[in-house]
């Protein structure tokens, strides 16, 4: 066969573009960030109630839905004074998946996105020696100690976490907490994040429209206490996550 002629087959294939071939699964997959829920119970005339807030509808993440208080970990979550730290089995569960450091820093970011969208603090009041907190904290915690509190920990239970599907944009690695309402000071007032904000019957907060995960520990809670309201002692932590395609539970 002549040159020409295998010259002549070469032009007639058709011409792959090899970067468009790629396929869309290449893409990777938006690392999830750590974020942090705080779910908070109360007792209101013999019904164990949930603090919940609804989503203004102009928010790309989760709108027009109805939460729990919580958000993404800030850098200065971890270096935050607290009055006091986190029981040792909580810190043992959180130990699966980071570092204590890291375990510190999630705990206070879910009492701090609590205090800044809901108004309510969980905390004690700050003693003699720290008293001057606020003067030398990060600008995101000097508001919570201007208010003469230092966050609490040890009635934190740790009780769920969750990590978004690759599939979606937005992804989180988000551990849920669980506190006694009971402990809270300050006044019920949100800063435009959560809207109607409110204590709700658990049976009535089910049937709201949540997150699917939400939605999830929100059913989980009526065993997550006792007759009496007071938060069990978690044993093992459910874990949401996507495995080769699989929506699984697993467990730290």
């Amino acid at each position: 066969m002549s040159k020409n002629s295998e010259a002549a087959k070469r032009a007639a294939r058709p011409q792959v573009n090899k970067r468009a071939a790629r396929p869309q699964a290449d893409k990777r997959a938006a690392r999830p960030r750590d974020a942090a829920t705080l779910v908070l119970l109360r007792q209101i005339r013999g019904k164990t109630t949930v603090l919940m807030g609804l989503r203004h509808g102009k928010h790309k993440f989760m709108p027009d839905q109805w939460v729990f208080p919580g958000g993404r970990v800030d850098r200065a979550d971890g270096y935050a004074h607290a009055a006091t730290e986190l029981p040792a089995h909580v810190a043992k569960h959180l130990a699966a998946t980071s570092s204590a450091h890291r375990a510190r820093a999630l705990a206070l970011a879910a009492v701090r996105e609590t205090f800044e969208e809901t108004g309510l603090i969980l905390g004690r009041k700050l003693d003699a020696p720290h008293r001057g907190a606020s003067a030398t904290a990060s600008a995101t915690w000097a508001p919570f100690y201007e208010a003469g509190y230092a966050p609490l920990l040890d009635g934190l239970e740790y009780v769920y976490r969750a990590v978004t599907p690759p599939v979606r944009p937005i992804r989180f690695n988000a551990r849920f907490f669980l506190a006694d309402g009971a402990n809270l000071h300050g006044k019920l007032q949100g800063d435009g994040e959560l809207l109607d904000l409110g204590w709700v019957p658990i049976p009535k907060a089910i049937e709201l429209p949540t997150p699917p995960i939400q939605q999830i520990v929100l059913e989980a809670l009526p065993d997550m206490v006792d007759e009496t309201g007071k938060i069990k002692r978690t044993r093992r932590v459910p874990v949401r996550i996507m495995r080769h395609g699989q929506r699984r539970i697993e467990y730290e």
